[in-house]
C-alpha cells in the first residue's frame, strides 16, 4: 500500500548507512525489493507464516547449483559492481537479468549498511519498491528459483536465531523462513531491513557472523 511505501522511505531517509571500511574486497550490490506476494507460474513460495495474496513480501532467490560463488544458497538479486557502475547501477541490472524485473532509480527508497562477507566482497544493499502486478521470469543460468516471501514471515517471534561458532567472538545470525533458515549475509541484511525500514530502529548487522559453508 501507499502506506508502507512511504513508512519504509521515511524510515531509510532518516537512517545513516554505514559504508565498508576495508580495503581488497570485490563491491557487489543486491536489491531487497518489496512487491505484492503473488503466485506467477513456475515460480515456488514456501510455507510462511502468511502466504495470503495481496500483503506485501520480498523477492528472495535460490541460487543456480552450477554457479562458481554460493551455489545454490539463498539470495537476493544481484552481483559484482562492474567497470563504470556505481550501486545503483548494479542492482537495476541485475534485476533484469537474474528475474526479468525491470525498474528505474525512482523505486530506489533508500540502502542499509555495506556488509563484508567471508568470501572476499563487499555487498551494498539497496532498498527497492517493486510495486503491484510484478511478473517474475528465472534466468536459468542464474536462478535455480524465485521466491517472494512476505514481510511477516519475518516478523516471527523466533526470528532472528543466533548460534555461537567456533573461530569467531561473533554469533551467525540466521532468519527462519518457513520451516527453514536463511543465513548471513542474507539474513543479516533482512534482518537489518527489517529494524530499519519497517520498525525504525537504528540496528547494525555488519559484525554478525556467517556459517563456515558462506566461507568460500
Amino acid at each position: 500500500t501507499d502506506a508502507l511505501f512511504y513508512h519504509m522511505r521515511a524510515n531509510l531517509k532518516r537512517f545513516a548507512p554505514r559504508p565498508s571500511n576495508r580495503g581488497g574486497l570485490k563491491k557487489a550490490a543486491v536489491a531487497v525489493t518489496i512487491v505484492e506476494h503473488g503466485h506467477d507460474a513456475g515460480i515456488s513460495a514456501p510455507r510462511t507464516a502468511d502466504s495470503t495474496a495481496g500483503r506485501a513480501a520480498m523477492i528472495l532467490t535460490k541460487r543456480s547449483a552450477h554457479l562458481k560463488n554460493h551455489a545454490g544458497q539463498w539470495a537476493l538479486p544481484g552481483g559484482q559492481v562492474e567497470a563504470g557502475e556505481d550501486a545503483q547501477a548494479t542492482v537495476l541490472r541485475e534485476l533484469e537479468e537474474e528475474i526479468g524485473l525491470r525498474l528505474g532509480p525512482d523505486c530506489i527508497l533508500g540502502r542499509l549498511d555495506d556488509y563484508d562477507t567471508r568470501s572476499g566482497f563487499s555487498i551494498r544493499p539497496l532498498v527497492l519498491w517493486g510495486g503491484t502486478d510484478v511478473r517474475l521470469t528465472p534466468n536459468p543460468g542464474e536462478v535455480a528459483s524465485i521466491h517472494r516471501i512476505p514481510l511477516a514471515e519475518f516478523m516471527r517471534e523466533d526470528a532472528p536465531v543466533l548460534d555461537d561458532i567456533s573461530g569467531s567472538e561473533n554469533p551467525v545470525l540466521m532468519m527462519p523462513v518457513g520451516s527453514s533458515c536463511i543465513a548471513a549475509p542474507t539474513a543479516a541484511i533482512i534482518y537489518q531491513f527489517r529494524e530499519v525500514a519497517l520498525l525504525g530502529n537504528n540496528r547494525r548487522v555488519a559484525h554478525y557472523e556467517q556459517p563456515y559453508f558462506a566461507w568460500r
